[in-house]
């Protein structure tokens, strides 16, 4: 496996000036000639739509792509916790540096100091935005913004909207996108999917697209491509994020040449309602914002049959507040679940499958009040409700681990551009921010910080020598050959006719992922996946039966190219987790845990980005690193204690 080492271009001087000082070095694009430069951006959640709008507010012409009927539909809708800032309006102790420090300990010492640095210092700017732009985050009796705690930090610092903060910040990224539109310097397109990077000469110059309408297969051309495509949860098929969501995106930009970083990088989210039979399709994120009142407890009897409220004081163990005084529920999400886990195997889970752990809010109830908890989580209470069928206010919820995030992604250097020069990578879709693991409510502040703030004051940097160039024609050879190839790709998938649906497939592909490469992961089990998804992927080649037609909307058509990526993708997924010979965050090999079972790190071996490069599928990729310098959090083991 050969390698060579990634430069991520950070700028010299000293961590608390390099961004100001960055944004004064870098090439400039005036008011008038923004004009003549054209950007595509694909994916309209936060990263994206924010990114789109102030693109657009800049003077730039923007085209933004979307598959969803409307903006308003991106999964960033879907988170519901808050958003960190360091405002310390609690004057709890708060700062840039805390929130900085916390985050590169809460990602187990694997993430880019400077670039986390960075996202600390934009953070007070994002709530300043979202604050003009009409987001109502909550309020005290007083008028000024509140604030609760997330986990890993023991100060509050999440900003929330009740438990729609994602939705309220999207609507907010939303309506700034939707003037740029009406202003004519935006053209969206939605109902249409990225199915293709088309590079030209080493640089992204476009993008090849389905309009999931019409089946129309088309190409745009511009002088620099975004991609803001989300995560990869997906390819555990049970996860927490949308059944839309997928790897198409940043899988077909990386077998043209882009690096993808970490992918083993997973996050696990332990409070998510559990499955409830083995043909659900989906799971249902429960907000960590729950763990400020709620108490997480199991029976300390084994197999125990009494149902909660029969269960004494004296009879339950709050495993986390046992485990971890300092933090108690409020560890970060990695640690949580793995000691949830720990107790399902231990066979103290709870439940009609006693595949959960509890999550408890009577001693708050009697503390505050029913009304004040309903102030704070009513909708999730309500939303626990319609699944389960039982009123948290009454017993108390059921959680347990489930995929929720992924801190791998595209690499991307310290001005979001990918290894393909012009090709830009923001969000949840790059790997910059996170490490190993990503605290709560730092989603949101990642997202916004990329697309308001970071990518409108670096990409002029690459643009400005551009000056004068037309983008790529989309007759050119380099886009008629791609377009070919996406034309052929999705034409094949029909033309399979076989005796297995697409979904089965990827429910065949998730149990292998889940039971080899999920929350724990050891060297047998991911040899184990690696010899199974191959013959799986090419019995989907051989097997699959896709309904409808092309020229046509055709949601079976949809899925089977995303889970054809996906039978892709997971192979490069259990490689980076087998080569990684460490625990760390949320990847956590059984070979490497201390005696008290935690993650147990190997930093004089792996203390680096893993970025890997398409080599063909079935081909052992070329691993390149980054190395990882910290002069400011010095590597040691975590504690939460």
């Amino acid at each position: 496996m050969s390698t060579t080492t990634l430069e991520s271009n950070i700028p010299p001087g000293p961590i608390e000036e390099k961004w100001d000082q960055h944004r004064f070095d870098v090439k400039l694009v005036n008011p008038a000639n923004k004009r003549k430069f054209e950007i595509i951006v694909v994916g309209t959640g936060l990263a994206g739509g924010a990114a789109a709008a102030s693109l657009g507010e800049l003077g730039y012409r923007v085209k933004v792509f979307c598959f969803q009927d409307s903006p308003r539909r991106a999964h960033s809708i879907a988170a519901q916790g808050g958003i960190n800032a360091a405002k310390n309006y609690k004057n709890d102790g708060d700062s840039v540096f805390r929130l900085f420090y916390d985050t590169v300990k809460g990602g187990d010492y694997r993430s880019r100091e400077a670039n986390v640095y960075r996202l600390a210092q934009l953070s007070a700017n994002i709530i300043d935005q979202c604050v003009a732009q009409g987001v109502p985050f909550a309020r005290e009796y007083g008028g000024l913004l509140d604030t609760r705690s997330f986990g890993g930090a023991q100060v509050s610092r999440t900003f929330y909207a009740r438990g729609q903060t994602g939705q309220q910040l999207l609507l907010g990224a939303y309506q700034a996108l939707a003037r740029q539109i009406h202003l004519g310097t935006v053209e969206m397109y939605p109902r249409t999917e990225m199915l293709d990077v088309v590079i030209k000469d080493g640089r992204a110059a476009g993008i090849v697209v389905r309009d999931l309408v019409t089946g129309e297969v088309s190409s745009h051309s511009a002088h620099a491509v975004v991609l803001a495509t989300g995560g990869y949860s997906n390819v555990f098929f049970l996860s927490t994020n949308a059944k839309g969501c997928n790897v198409t995106a940043a899988w077909r930009a990386h077998r043209q040449g882009a690096l993808f970083a970490n992918p083993c990088y997973t996050q696990i989210h332990p409070t998510c309602i559990p499955a409830s039979d083995e043909f659900q399709s989906k799971l249902t994120l429960m907000s960590e914002s729950l763990r400020n009142d709620g108490r997480i407890w199991v029976p300390k009897e084994f197999s125990e049959s009494r149902p909660p409220h029969q269960i004494p004081e004296d009879d339950r163990d709050y495993f986390l507040e046992r485990r971890y005084p300092a933090f108690g529920n409020l560890v970060p999400r990695d640690v949580a679940s793995r000691a949830a886990k720990r107790e399902v195997d231990a066979e103290r889970g709870v439940g009609p499958l006693k595949n959960g752990v509890y999550l408890d809010f009577s001693e708050a109830i009697q503390r505050l009040g029913e009304s004040v908890i309903g102030e704070r989580y009513k909708n999730l209470f309500q939303m626990y409700e319609r699944i389960t069928g039982e009123d948290p206010f009454v017993v108390p919820m059921r959680i347990y681990p489930a995929v929720h995030y992924t801190m791998g992604g595209l690499w991307v250097d310290y001005d979001l551009m990918s290894n393909v020069p012009g090709l830009y990578v923001l969000g949840e879709a790059n790997f910059s921010d996170h490490g190993a693991n990503r605290l709560g409510a730092s989603a949101l502040m990642q997202g916004l910080a990329d697309g308001y703030f970071v990518l409108p004051a670096t990409i002029s940097n690459y643009l400005a020598p551009l000056l004068g160039t037309d983008p790529v024609p989309t007759d050119d050879p380099a886009f008629r050959a791609v377009e070919g190839d996406v034309e052929d790709r999705v034409r094949s998938l029909l033309s399979i006719k076989g005796s297995r649906s697409v979904d089965w497939f990827h429910r065949e592909l998730g149990k292998i992922m889940w039971d080899n490469c999920g929350m724990a992961r050891s060297r047998e089990s991911l040899e184990k996946a690696l010899s199974e998804i191959p013959p799986l992927r090419e019995e989907f080649h051989r097997d699959v039966r896709v309904l409808g037609e092309y020229e046509t909307l055709n949601q079976s058509l949809e899925k089977a190219g995303r889970v054809a990526d996906f039978l892709e993708f997971a192979e490069l997924l259990c490689i980076d987790a087998l080569h990684r010979e460490e625990s760390c965050g949320g990847h956590f090999r059984v070979e490497h845990q201390t005696e008290d079972g935690e993650a147990l790190r190997n930093d004089d071996d792996f203390s680096y980005v893993a970025a890997w490069e398409f080599a063909g599928v079935g081909a052992q990729p070329t691993l390149h690193q980054e190395q990882l310098e910290f002069e400011h959090v010095h590597p040691t083991q975590r504690s939460y204690k």
